[in-house]
């Protein structure tokens, strides 16, 4: 996901590569990477605080909230800044629709309208409950201006500009009384995740070699998605599976952090080429089970756990 250890060891590794040639693209690598440092750590909050079976607690709504707003922000700058300068930047190109993909996943996760995931189990009327009462001029109780901006706050002031992006004056203050759909659209963004997913991993296909560790990042997410998201537990095996082959077979060199990060994810993908099968190999549910294929011993840095 766009908060992943190796989508953030490409980003700065790339802000800095860039940052001669084109000092705006970098300052907004740095910020994506700062973004994605706090996204990280609020991603890992959300899961151990999700409650399958009940509403979610105010401290929840909150975090869920500056999930999303981060999300948007970091995908505001994609589409900006980044997007329309990755030009012949191979790995960048790559990476930059790899995070269209990742932000679009988190709104699947969070904000979905049919939801898929329990990962927040939002309804509008939870929403509903959780906005603040009005005011007879049918504005919140709160002072409107402390209350966020649609607008983007990741315009530069100075081409330089980097760091990360920090929540707009007011936010944290006002955060748990707005419901989420202040800040996105309530509706159905499973159809665009999984086209950008798709055309994420058509590019690592074309531009990368199977053992890469970016193009990996990409196959990863990708199989979390259509597990999680899409339902498709048969999908995210073979996918799983055909990656760790390719990543086998793949004969080009590697630098030993890249070495490292492609063992961690194939095992990573190996774990994942098992979900949703019993011990004996046999699927939980009804359908054919996909052949096994030899797990990688390497077990993974905390963090790595799950790639999403």
């Amino acid at each position: 996901m766009a908060s992943s250890e190796v989508d953030q060891k490409f980003l700065g590794r790339l802000a800095k590569a860039v940052e001669n040639d084109n000092p705006l693209l970098s300052a907004m690598l740095f910020k994506i990477l700062g973004l994605s440092l706090s996204l990280a750590e609020q991603l890992v909050a959300a899961r151990r605080e999700r409650r399958p079976q009940g509403e979610p607690t105010p401290t929840a709504l909150r975090r869920i909230l500056h999930i999303l707003w981060l999300s948007r922000e970091g995908l505001v700058m994609l589409h900006q800044y980044v997007i329309p300068m990755v030009g012949n930047y191979v790995e960048l190109k790559v990476l930059a629709y790899k995070l269209r993909a990742s932000f679009h996943h988190i709104f699947v996760l969070f904000h979905n309208n049919p939801p898929v995931s329990n990962m927040a189990n939002l309804t509008p009327e939870i929403l509903a409950a959780s906005t603040p009462p009005t005011t007879g001029r049918g504005k919140n109780d709160a002072d409107e201006r402390d209350l966020p901006s649609r607008s983007s706050s990741i315009q530069p002031t100075h081409p330089m500009e980097g760091g990360p992006v920090m929540p707009p004056p007011g936010f944290e203050i006002n955060v748990a009384s707005l419901p989420p759909s202040w800040l996105l659209p309530w509706s159905d963004y499973l159809p665009i995740a999984h086209a950008h997913f798709k055309d994420a991993v058509e590019l690592a296909d074309k531009l990368l070699w199977g053992s890469h560790s970016l193009r990996l990042s990409v196959k990863t997410e990708y199989a979390a998605f259509l597990y999680e998201c899409v339902h498709d537990a048969e999908g995210s095996r073979r996918l799983a599976k055909a990656s760790i082959a390719e990543a086998y077979d793949a004969s080009e060199g590697m630098t030993d952090d890249m070495f490292r990060d492609t063992c961690e994810l194939v095992t990573v993908l190996g774990k994942m080429m098992k979900r949703g099968l019993s011990s004996s190999g046999t699927l939980r549910s009804k359908g054919k089970a996909p052949e096994h294929s030899l797990t990688p011993r390497a077990t993974p840095p905390a963090g790595m756990q799950n790639p999403i």
